[in-house]
């Protein structure tokens, strides 16, 4: 689980997305070994709960850089934070 501290809780802000695909993308959506990331930020992964940083734009980690124990558990990423890069 990302985390923050008192301190650096003043750079954190919650976004307010609607509870639909259609108006919470990328935030509603999974996200396969290889797809382009859409937005830059931490992505947790929906078969285990590891949490990878990613830029928007690169490719997500191939099955050699994140596997599981279980062949059978997919691995697939969500936003979780997304950060505001320039």
């Amino acid at each position: 689980m990302a985390k923050i501290t008192r301190d650096t809780a003043q750079y954190i802000s919650q976004e307010n997305v609607p509870p639909s695909l259609l108006g919470g993308v990328p935030w509603n959506l999974l996200y396969d070994i290889g797809d382009k990331v859409p937005a830059s930020g931490i992505y947790r992964c929906h078969g285990c709960g590891h949490e990878i940083t990613s830029n928007a734009g690169d490719g997500f980690p191939p099955q050699n850089r994140h596997q599981h124990a279980d062949p059978r558990v997919a691995v697939q990423w969500r936003l979780i934070v997304r950060t505001e890069t320039k």
